[in-house]
């Protein structure tokens, strides 16, 4: 007798999971926050749900992919699985940005250029998935972080343990968190352009395939 094997988890499977978690965390969690930092609070909470879960499927998809570890390599079914996941998310959260934040420009095209090299990457091209996978761990892995202290932010007036979060801002001078900024964006950047010129030796290679 063969074991049943699970569904694996589709775009929209995942878009009701985030869905609920947003809804839950507006109208329960956060529903005595206020309407100024309400909705950012939501956003937080979907994009802790999202962060370090992203990070360790995008880690676990590369550790399993070594058959598929260059850029010209087919997606494999766990890659899918985990752009997926994340198209999920980015889609929900640039709901919540034209809903709440519609002037937030910055976020509104970040999510849309990663929405664009994410569906392009699996439902169009069907490959490269392994780099895109790369640079979503490297972003994601801090993101937990980022969203504890957003979170801290909110509250910081109103709880004596969320202001802690906020110490090191007099003590930490500006030369050092600008510093700091400097080196994780040109880290970006490159990422961006190692990403980029993959692209443009698998349409080089293509082409001449093409001319053969």
């Amino acid at each position: 007798m063969e074991t049943p094997t699970l569904p694996t988890p589709t775009l929209p499977t995942f878009f009701s999971i985030f869905l609920l978690i947003y809804l839950s965390a507006y109208f329960l969690l956060f529903r005595n926050w206020g309407p100024k930092h309400r909705p950012g609070a939501s956003s937080c909470l979907i994009s802790l749900s999202h962060g370090s879960a992203a990070a360790a499927m995008a880690a676990h998809a590369i550790l399993r992919s070594h058959k598929a570890t260059t850029f010209a390599s087919p997606n494999t079914a766990t890659q899918n699985t985990v752009l997926e996941f994340s198209i999920a998310y980015f889609s929900l959260d640039l709901l919540h940005y034209l809903i709440f934040f519609p002037n937030d420009v910055l976020f509104i095209l970040h999510h849309l250029a990663t929405l664009y090299v994410f569906t392009t990457c699996r439902y169009a091209v069907r490959h490269g998935a392994h780099a895109i996978l790369v640079l979503l761990f490297l972003a994601e892995i801090t993101s937990g972080c980022q969203n504890a202290w957003t979170l801290a932010g909110f509250r910081r007036s109103g709880s004596p343990a969320a202001a802690k979060f906020g110490a090191a801002d007099p003590v930490i001078p500006i030369w050092a968190w600008v510093s700091w900024m400097v080196v994780i964006s040109t880290a970006i950047c490159l990422s961006i352009l190692w990403v980029l010129n993959l692209w443009i030796d698998w349409y080089k290679n293509k082409v001449q395939k093409k001319k053969r």
